[in-house]
């Protein structure tokens, strides 16, 4: 097996890695809202917007072996990462008002879960997030070296 194949096999893994991780997100947003009977706020549906495009994308990108689809997904990432990291600010830090009030009838601040005083759903969100934005720079930066 030539150097080319080896680096080509490591991108693909890449990419699986990351379309796994916004498989996991997406599926765990949707327990939350359809079997737990959360309801999202707006900020959550703003996360799911970033979110729910990157199991299609990366899910054709991976099974066609096509990491040119980096270019698409790192800016959903890095928006979705951002409104992710707004809304567990808005959470964890007392007083932090948004830039407006949620009228969906949930406020943003709430908490349903709230593992080891630190884990909620947004920090979950933004840790997805994160570990797809990472993946989607190391594809580039791959790409450079070679």
């Amino acid at each position: 097996m030539n150097s080319d194949q080896t680096q080509s096999d490591k991108k693909v893994w890449i990419l699986y890695f990351a379309w796994f991780v916004s498989l996991i997100a997406t599926l765990g947003s949707l327990y939350f809202s359809e079997i737990r009977g959360f309801i999202p706020c707006d900020l959550c549906w703003i996360q799911r917007i970033f979110m729910y495009p990157l199991v299609l994308i990366l899910g054709i990108g991976t099974f066609q072996s096509d990491i040119s689809v980096r270019k698409y997904v790192l800016p959903l990432s890095i928006f979705g990462g951002v409104i992710s990291f707004f809304h567990y600010l808005e959470q964890k830090i007392p007083g932090f008002g948004g830039i407006k009030p949620c009228v969906s009838g949930v406020p943003c601040s709430a908490q349903y879960i709230n593992w080891f005083e630190f884990i909620t759903i947004p920090f979950l969100a933004l840790i997805a997030f994160t570990l797809i934005s990472i993946c989607m720079v190391l594809l580039f930066l791959k790409k450079r070296i070679k």
